[in-house]
C-alpha cells in the first residue's frame, strides 16, 4: 500500500519489503558540472531512450529543454551576469580590478524519486511501484496510459511517450543497481558531479561540500530536496545548487499534490453533512 501523506522513515519497508537494503540515491553537485552531457548520452544508450527531437532551442547550449518521456537526464545551462570581484589573471596586459563577468551554472536534472511520491500515490494500475532500494519505477507492461501521474509530479518529470502513450521516466537504472552496478549517468560523469550511493552517506557528504563552498566564498550554495521535512518528504535524488532553485527552473517549495487529500475529503464530507442536514430540515419543515 502506498501512503498518501506523512513521513516515511524507511520507504522500502513501508512498501512491504521485510529486510530492504539501504536506500540508494543520487547527489548531484552542480558546482563541478561541466555541461558535457555525458550523463544524457549514457542514459539514452543504456536505457534505449529515443531521441528528443534534435530541436534548436536557442537557450545557450541546452537543446533538450527539460525532462520528459524521452529525456531522463537533462543538463541545464544558465548564463548569469555576476560581479566576478577583484581578479588578477596573472597575464601581462590583462587589466585587474572589479568587473562584471558572465558565469555559467550547469546542472544535470533527473527524476527525484521522492519520499512522498505523488505519481506513485495516484497510479490506478500499480504500474508505478517502490523498489527495495527506495526508488520509484514504472512498469510499462502494466501502465494503461491514463496520465494521472503527470500532474501528480510537482517537478514535471514524468510524461507519456508519443509512440506508445505510456508513462516513462528515470528508473535510477534499477536493472544495474540490482547487480551492484553504478547507474549509467553516474558511471559516465567525468567530474563526479553525479554521485550514487546510500542516501544517508550522500547527505552527509553533501553537507560537508556546502560548508566547503560557503567558506570558499560561495554564500548562496545550498542543498535542494535533502530535507525530510520539505513538501515531498525529501528526495532520493537531491542537488547542491549555487543559486536559488528557480534559477535552475526548479520549484522553490515543491509539495506533493496528494499531501492534502485527507483534509480535502474531510472538508467534502463536512460540506455534504451540512447540505444533508439542511435538506432534512427543509423536508421536516414542509411536513409541518
Amino acid at each position: 500500500m502506498t501512503r498518501l501523506s506523512g513521513p516515511e522513515p524507511h520507504v522500502a519497508r513501508d512498501a512491504g519489503y521485510a529486510d530492504p537494503p539501504p536506500r540508494m540515491g543520487f547527489f548531484t553537485d552542480t558546482s563541478i558540472c561541466i555541461g558535457c552531457k555525458a550523463c544524457e548520452v549514457a542514459c539514452k544508450e543504456w536505457n534505449a531512450v529515443p531521441d528528443d527531437g534534435f530541436t534548436f532551442l536557442g537557450q545557450s547550449y541546452d537543446n533538450t529543454g527539460g525532462l520528459g518521456a524521452d529525456t531522463w537526464r537533462h543538463v541545464a545551462f544558465i548564463e548569469q551576469s555576476k560581479p566576478a570581484g577583484h581578479q588578477d589573471a596573472g597575464v601581462e596586459g590583462t587589466p585587474a580590478g572589479d568587473r562584471d563577468d558572465v558565469r555559467w551554472l550547469m546542472a544535470s536534472d533527473v527524476c527525484k524519486h521522492c519520499t512522498e511520491a505523488g505519481c506513485l500515490d495516484v497510479c490506478p494500475t500499480g504500474a508505478l511501484f517502490r523498489t527495495e532500494f527506495g526508488t520509484v519505477v514504472v512498469q510499462q507492461d502494466i501502465c494503461n496510459g491514463c496520465g494521472y501521474c503527470i500532474p501528480a509530479c510537482p517537478f514535471g518529470v514524468i510524461d507519456r511517450r508519443e509512440s506508445d502513450g505510456k508513462a516513462w521516466k528515470c528508473t535510477l537504472c534499477y536493472d544495474r543497481i540490482g547487480h551492484d552496478q553504478t547507474p549509467a549517468c553516474a558511471k559516465a560523469c567525468p567530474t563526479n558531479s553525479i554521485q550514487y550511493g546510500p542516501l544517508d552517506e550522500l547527505r552527509e557528504r553533501a553537507q560537508g561540500r556546502v560548508d566547503q563552498l560557503v567558506e570558499a566564498g560561495a554564500p548562496d550554495a545550498q542543498l535542494y530536496l535533502s530535507d525530510s521535512d520539505d513538501g515531498v518528504g525529501g528526495a532520493g535524488a537531491f542537488f547542491l545548487l549555487l543559486d536559488a532553485p528557480e534559477v535552475y527552473g526548479l520549484p522553490p517549495d515543491p509539495v506533493v499534490p496528494t499531501r492534502d487529500v485527507w483534509a480535502m475529503w474531510r472538508r467534502a464530507a463536512s460540506a455534504a453533512g451540512v447540505f444533508a442536514g439542511l435538506g432534512v430540515a427543509a423536508f421536516l419543515g414542509r411536513r409541518r
